[in-house]
């Protein structure tokens, strides 16, 4: 068992030897690519870090598939899904190399693994709104790791606000590519994430209403002023513009 916290910060900003070039101050998010129905045991001094890189997916990616919830504590023998989908990831013994070997099919290089469907779902329980003013300088674009949410320019300072009632379930910067991030829970399917963001205004654990500040925009971890915000059901990322209203 081990905490994250700082921890997983100095890792991802001093990481060697991934698929993903990060750059201190840029705007690049590792890119994840799903392996569905594949999934990993968690063994004794894993962190989910470790595990995210060593598959080729990111950290924030990993935990919200498999419900792991900040400060991002994970247990030898935990099972941890590489692909979206609902449920919790539940504890189970490893199996032995050979039964494992036996149990998992033998994919060829020339093959691509299955993507899942990413159809958003058809209504929300939630009437959103628009976390902060200015333009949409980045949109959503399905199945595309590095475009899992909309980017909104603004003017360091501005307020950033909770898009809908929820509590706040992370507030740090310890994903690297987000900077001073926030991430709201809405229910038990529903959050919402505000990233880029150059102060916090509020603390893990704490109610937040609609329309409510939770941050000054910034940006922390881009290379302009900006937003970055998403919106995910179940883990998920699915287009915010489905859901916030015209204007």
């Amino acid at each position: 068992m081990r905490k994250l916290g700082v921890l997983l910060a100095v890792g991802l900003l001093t990481a060697c030897g991934t698929s993903t070039v990060i750059r201190e101050g840029g705007s690049t998010r590792p890119a994840s690519t799903p392996k569905p129905g594949q999934s990993v045991t968690v063994q004794r001094g894993d962190t989910v870090y470790r595990i995210a890189t060593s598959n080729g997916i990111s950290a924030l990616d990993l935990a919200t598939w498999n419900n792991i919830r900040a400060p991002y504590t994970i247990y030898p023998g935990q099972r941890l899904r590489l692909y979206p989908g609902g449920g919790t990831a539940a504890p189970a013994r490893p199996a032995s190399s050979s039964t494992a070997s036996a149990q998992r099919p033998a994919v060829r290089p020339t093959q691509s693994a299955p993507q899942p469907a990413a159809a958003p779902p058809v209504s929300s329980p939630f009437r959103w709104q628009w976390p902060t003013a200015g333009q949409v300088v980045g949109r959503y674009v399905a199945n595309d790791p590095t475009k899992q949410g909309v980017d909104i320019a603004g003017t360091a300072g501005q307020a950033v606000n909770a898009a809908a009632d929820g509590v706040v379930v992370y507030s740090g910067a310890g994903l690297v590519g987000y900077g001073e991030l926030i991430i709201v829970k809405h229910d038990e399917q529903w959050l919402t994430a505000y990233g880029h963001n150059r102060t916090r205004k509020v603390n893990e654990g704490e109610r937040v209403r609609a329309g409510q500040q939770i941050a000054e925009l910034g940006r922390t971890g881009a290379a302009r002023d900006m937003l970055h915000f998403e919106i995910r059901y179940n883990g998920k990322p699915v287009d915010p513009l489905t859901y916030l209203p015209a204007r």
